[in-house]
């Protein structure tokens, strides 16, 4: 039974066109934009976090400050790591409670520390 399903297979491979070659723009994938969304921060001190090799891959609030970010201070960011708990909020930045953590360059800033522009 095994042999005759990989008969099949094998014949249908065989009579399916090949590929014709196509022009090379069209084989390339599209390229990726780059980020341009830009975040201004609203806390007074932000520290950005990186976690260390050994650590799970998104910041808490022990994880090692790289650098800090000041009031009025733009980045960019265009990915967001979440950090998840089993009781409650991961964080309590900037006066409120969240989960999610901006990527910058150096690190991850708390998301409730930045305001989208």
């Amino acid at each position: 039974m095994k042999t005759l399903i990989l008969a099949a297979m094998v014949a249908a491979l065989a009579v399916t066109p090949a590929p014709t070659a196509a022009a090379p723009s069209a084989l390339s994938a599209p390229s990726a934009a780059p980020c341009t969304t830009k975040w201004k921060v609203t806390g007074k001190k932000v520290a950005v976090r990186r976690p260390a090799p050994n650590e799970p891959p998104v910041a808490t609030m022990r994880t090692q400050v790289d650098h800090y970010l000041h009031r009025g201070d733009v980045v960019t960011s265009c990915v967001v790591a979440i950090g998840r708990t089993e009781g409650g909020p991961a964080y309590r930045a900037c006066g409120k409670d969240g989960h999610l953590w901006r990527v910058v360059r150096g690190g991850q800033v708390p998301q409730t520390c930045l305001k989208r522009l």
